[in-house]
């Protein structure tokens, strides 16, 4: 029986790193589409409204080298996030119900419509304003600006990409609710210290104004009010099924004892 869970284990970790690989393949795969898309998209990106008046200098020799790579990254992150969620619902799914691995899959177009809405959303609206916002900043201060285009692309990758993940709130919300980990009534009960959480995260993505920091918090607060929502639509659908799995269960007791007789 020992050796038995200890081959369980071994099968486990080794789907593990059979889902992984996959994962790190398209990862490269997709590093390789954005090397090869880089140079025009990183010229779209410098002429962009916002940042078309920036004079972008290159303050060190690695500098080019450390904007092609990093928009490969991150080129790679967004292309292989469909697949991310997909491996990761083969991993968990052998341990769901034929229903839930269903509704779970499900889930999948769901996260990737919030992930690119999140990156939308930081790009085309939270992106402009604080630029303009530093440019008004740094013109109020008479300061000449001379941004090194490391740091320039390194602000735009931190100030979108989290944006994509947190928009997934509300899928992972829903996905904790159907396993029972979760409840909208729990969700609700520490909404003031998920707020404060939000608020420090917030902190981290925005520069230290108040504009930019509410134009961020407001839409992670309503993104955690939605996911209580999702939350309670999840339970009442969770407590449904538990409701017919239990009256399967009695039926087929009683039609076992009826045989019997």
């Amino acid at each position: 029986m020992m050796q038995q869970k200890n081959m369980s284990f071994v099968e486990h970790f080794g789907e593990l790193r059979k889902r992984l690989m996959i994962i790190a393949f398209f990862l490269v795969a997709g590093m390789g589409l954005g090397f090869f898309i880089a140079p025009n998209v990183i010229s779209y990106l410098q002429n962009i409204p916002p940042a078309q008046d920036f004079p972008m200098n290159a303050f060190h020799l690695t500098d080019p080298l450390k904007v092609y790579m990093n928009f490969a990254f991150f080129t790679g992150v967004v292309i292989t996030f469909p697949v991310i969620m997909y491996q990761l619902w083969g991993f968990i799914s052998p341990g769901l119900m034929e229903k839930e691995r269903k509704v779970t899959l499900s889930y999948i177009p769901v996260s990737v419509v919030l992930f690119l809405g999140g990156l939308a959303f930081s790009f085309y609206i939270l992106f402009p304003y604080v630029i303009e916002f530093l440019g008004n900043l740094a013109d109020r201060l008479n300061i000449t600006e001379q941004y090194g285009i490391n740091e320039y692309f390194a602000f735009l990758f931190q100030l979108t990409i989290p944006f994509g993940f947190l928009f997934q709130l509300p899928v992972v919300v829903m996905f904790l609710t159907r396993l029972g980990i979760v409840t909208p009534t729990f969700l609700s009960q520490i909404r003031k210290y998920a707020y404060f959480v939000l608020l420090i995260i917030a902190g981290f993505i925005t520069p230290p104004e108040i504009v930019s920091h509410l134009m961020v918090t407001l839409p992670m607060f309503l993104l955690y009010e939605l996911s209580i929502t999702v939350s309670r639509f999840a339970h009442k659908r969770m407590l449904k099924a538990e409701a017919e799995r239990q009256r399967e269960l009695v039926e087929q007791e009683q039609s076992n004892r009826r045989d019997d007789k």
